[in-house]
C-alpha cells in the first residue's frame, strides 16, 4: 500500500478520536469509537513506519522521523494503559501531537540513517530510550491534568469534566505507576549507552547524558520521597515536570539544535 496514503488515513484518523473524545469529554467513559479509531490512527502509523524502514533499508533517525516514532508509541502505550485504566482522556492531547508530527515528517523528512547500521547492543539503548521517553512524556501529561484537577477541586465548583475523572488518588497512583515504569526504561537506556557507546564527546553526546542523569535523579529522587515520606500533590507535579522537560531538552532540544540549526 501506498506509505503517504497510509500516513493520511492515520492522520485522519487521530483527528476524528480527538473529536469523538471532545465530544464526549464530560462523560465517565469515552465512547468505544474514539477508542476504535485511535486504535486505527495507531496501526497505519506504525504499518506507514514499517513500509519505510523496509523501503529505505533502514529507519530514519533524523528529527522528525524519530519525532513521529515517538508520538506513535506514546499513543500505542496510552491505548495499551486505557485497556485497564481511565487515561484515554489524554488522547486529547496525545493524539493530535501524533498526527501533526506524522504531518512533519511527510512534510520534512531527511536522509536515512541505517538501523541496520548499529549492533543489537546499540539498537537496545535507542529502542529503550525511544520507550522510556514516550512512557515519561504521558506522565508528564497525567501530571498536567492532575494539576488542573487538584485547581479546579479546591477553587471553586469543579467542572464537568473535571467531575468525570476519577478521584484524585487513583489519578496520583497512576501518574507513579508510569514513573516507575519510566525509570526502569531510562535506567536501562542510560546503563546500555555507558557499555556501548565508545566516546560521548565525539558524537555531541555529552549534554545528553548530563541532562538524561539529572532528570533520573529527579525521577529517583520523587519516587523514593513518595516511598519513604509520601509525597503527592503539588510536589509530584512539579518534579515529574522538571524532569520531564530535563528530558526533552536531552532527546530533542539537542538534535534540534544539530540537525535543523547547526546542520550536522
Amino acid at each position: 500500500m501506498n506509505p503517504t496514503v497510509l500516513a493520511t488515513l492515520s492522520i485522519c484518523s487521530y483527528f476524528a478520536s480527538t473529536l469523538l473524545i471532545i465530544r464526549n469529554i464530560d462523560k465517565s467513559r469515552i465512547h468505544r469509537a474514539a477508542l476504535y479509531s485511535a486504535w486505527a490512527a495507531v496501526s497505519m502509523h506504525l504499518l506507514y513506519i514499517a513500509i519505510v524502514f523496509e523501503h529505505n533499508n533502514g529507519f530514519n533517525f533524523g528529527f522528525f522521523s524519530t519525532s513521529s516514532l515517538v508520538a506513535m508509541i506514546v499513543a500505542l502505550l496510552l491505548l495499551i494503559a486505557a485497556l485497564n485504566n481511565p487515561v484515554e482522556k489524554l488522547g486529547i492531547a496525545i493524539f493530535p501531537m501524533a498526527a501533526a508530527m506524522l504531518i512533519l515528517e511527510l512534510n520534512f523528512a531527511d536522509k536515512t540513517q541505517p538501523l541496520l547500521n548499529y549492533s543489537w547492543a546499540m539498537d537496545t539503548h535507542i529502542l529503550t530510550s525511544i520507550i522510556a521517553f514516550s512512557l515519561l512524556n504521558i506522565a508528564a501529561l497525567q501530571a498536567i491534568l492532575l494539576a488542573i484537577q487538584d485547581q479546579q477541586l479546591k477553587s471553586h465548583p469543579p467542572k464537568r469534566f473535571i467531575q468525570s475523572l476519577p478521584p484524585l488518588q487513583t489519578m496520583e497512583s497512576l501518574l507513579f505507576q508510569m514513573l516507575g515504569a519510566g525509570l526502569v526504561l531510562l535506567t536501562i537506556s542510560l546503563v546500555s549507552g555507558f557499555l556501548f557507546i565508545e566516546d560521548l564527546f565525539a558524537q555531541h553526546l555529552v549534554h545528553k547524558t548530563v541532562l538524561s542523569i539529572l532528570a533520573w535523579i529527579i525521577f529517583s529522587g520523587l519516587l523514593m520521597g513518595r516511598s519513604r515520606y509520601g509525597w503527592r500533590g503539588k510536589t509530584a507535579i512539579q518534579w515529574t515536570l522538571i524532569g520531564f522537560v530535563l528530558l526533552l531538552l536531552a532527546y530533542f532540544g539537542s538534535k534540534l539544535v544539530l540537525e535543523l540549526i547547526l546542520h550536522r
